[in-house]
């Protein structure tokens, strides 16, 4: 078990602001499950269009910051990451169970479901103080850059 900060989330994903939805990795077990910290601030460009005067997170940017922890995880034992890039390639069950609005912390939980040599499947939930926000299983492969 390990945790990341910024650097060494950066370090396995080439995301960058403004697209980068993770901000912290709080729980690493290799070739299983990863848990990230997203903190929600009034400061994300997207509230300023959803919806002016009652901000709520788009659900598919939730979906999202679930697939960048996965990556971060799956890149994590790849050797030439640099010429690599974790592609998001399918969504099932998606639900969304709360609005998730400028002052919440999520915590996302990815957890390996299936893992071949450049596709696999993993189940992510993203919580806010304990309660369910949504839920997904996200599909993803592994590509040269």
């Amino acid at each position: 078990m390990s945790t990341w900060d910024i650097r060494g989330i950066m370090d396995r994903i080439p995301h960058r602001y403004p697209f980068l939805l993770v901000d912290r990795v709080i729980e690493v077990v290799p070739g299983q499950r990863i848990v990230a910290i997203k903190n929600v601030t009034i400061n994300e460009a997207f509230f300023q269009g959803h919806f002016p005067g009652a901000p709520v997170m788009p659900g598919v940017l939730i979906i999202e910051a679930l697939a960048q922890a996965g990556a971060a995880l799956l890149m994590l034992d790849v050797p030439d990451r640099a010429s690599k890039l974790i592609y998001f390639t399918g969504i099932d069950a998606a639900r969304f169970r709360r609005p998730v609005v400028p002052g919440d912390q999520l915590r996302l939980t990815m957890d390996l479901l299936k893992l071949r040599s450049r596709a696999c499947k993993m189940h992510g939930r993203a919580e806010v103080d304990g309660e369910l926000a949504a839920e997904a299983e996200i599909m993803s492969a592994l590509v040269d850059r």
